[in-house]
């Protein structure tokens, strides 16, 4: 403030039941401040006993400079008069200081009150809802690929099989040291787990016998689908929730390329082929490493642990291993292509489509493991 300058002021008094305050000055945050509160405390301390106004009046004709601190005085006189239930009234305002006023007035209004818990019957209806939106979401998805297929047959689908390529080595070739890891332990643990049983019955050599049924069937399409939902299907839907961010999928749609065309198949079809040969890799691996447990911990020869798992293991166990992986990788890649390309056009919205394509995956990965348990033990496989 200049030396010219005047700070900001502020005179009370009370007439016929109307409290008038005249303001001049010059009003800036950096200066001497003047609150509503001391203002009319000490303007009703000096008339202790008499009524409350019936009107606040605010005159500002002797205003010379402002900031926003004139808006926040003028809008916390509007608020103390409406605590007395008294009229608020304005007069020689410089030009914008009420809509300012007005605006804070709006934005600093009441808290907002807490959400109340739904009740039983709300909240079951509302997740049936969503999951009803979820299942047509996914079905949509699905039908326009498997549209997207008939056109390739045709020979008109925008498909490249080097960009599909390119999706095989990043979610097949570097995904083997993470996998190779996994199995690795997942046979140990399988291995330790059964010898601590059959140890007691003298029949040490049935655990070839678990580790390979359990590695083939169950544990080895299984891990590593869920290895690569958290590893390839949260980056498919952070790379398509970051193009649709970015208004390339847009371009694309404009261009006439279709999206699931150029971006989701080369996606789901790498996942459809890469998964079971990395199960193929990760039976292996695990198998592996149940040989090693039973070589150092249970003395049973390696060559007499291979022919075991040979003798029992058959054809059919290694088809149904490969029929759950290709209908993993299929899920997989549908999952994370679907979130991604649901994502809201912001960087949170891309973490959260990535958060929900693991947590989305992991799901339908378990359901999917419940249905082949029931359907081939139907079958007798």
């Amino acid at each position: 403030m200049t030396e010219t300058e005047t700070p900001a002021r502020a005179e009370a008094s009370v007439k016929d039941g109307v409290l008038l305050v005249r303001l001049g000055g010059t009003w800036e945050l950096t200066g001497e401040r003047v609150t509503w509160h001391n203002l009319v405390s000490t303007t009703m301390r000096a008339r202790k006993g008499e009524a409350l106004p019936r009107t606040v009046r605010i005159e500002g004709s002797g205003v010379a400079d402002w900031d926003s601190s004139l808006p926040l005085f003028v809008r916390q006189a509007r608020l103390g008069a409406e605590a007395i239930n008294a009229k608020f009234e304005t007069a020689d305002l410089p030009k914008g200081v009420e809509e300012l006023a007005t605006l804070l007035a709006q934005e600093t209004g009441k808290p907002p009150q807490a959400a109340a818990v739904p009740d039983l019957f709300s909240a079951v209806g509302e997740a049936t809802t969503q999951l009803v939106d979820e299942a047509r979401d996914i079905s949509r998805l699905v039908g326009e690929c498997l549209f997207s297929m008939g056109r390739f047959v045709r020979g008109q689908a925008q498909f490249r099989w080097r960009d599909s390529i390119t999706e095989m080595q990043l979610c097949g070739v570097q995904a083997l040291p993470i996998v190779s890891v996994i199995a690795l332990l997942t046979g140990i643990i399988l291995a330790y787990q059964a010898a601590a049983q059959l140890r007691q019955f003298g029949a040490d050599i049935y655990v070839a016998d678990m580790v390979g049924i359990a590695m083939v069937r169950e544990m080895g399409p299984l891990m590593t689908a869920v290895v690569l939902a958290g590893r390839t299907g949260a980056a498919f839907a952070a790379t398509l929730g970051s193009m649709k961010s970015n208004e390339e999928i847009d371009a694309l749609q404009t261009l006439g390329v279709s999206p699931v065309d150029f971006l989701v198949m080369p996606r789901i079809t790498a996942l459809f082929f890469m998964l079971p040969l990395l199960v193929l890799f990760a039976n292996a691996i695990g198998i592996l490493g149940g040989m090693l447990i039973a070589v150092s911990t249970l003395d049973i020869p390696a060559t007499l642990y291979w022919t075991e798992t040979k003798s029992f293991l058959d054809l059919s166990d290694l088809f149904t291993g490969l029929i759950k992986a290709a209908t993993y990788g299929a899920l997989i890649g549908v999952t994370g292509c679907l979130r991604g390309l649901q994502a809201d056009r912001s960087a949170a919205g891309v973490g959260a489509a990535a958060t929900s394509a693991v947590v989305t995956s992991i799901f339908l990965l378990v359901v999917a493991k419940a249905f082949y348990a029931v359907l081939f033990n139907m079958l007798g496989w």
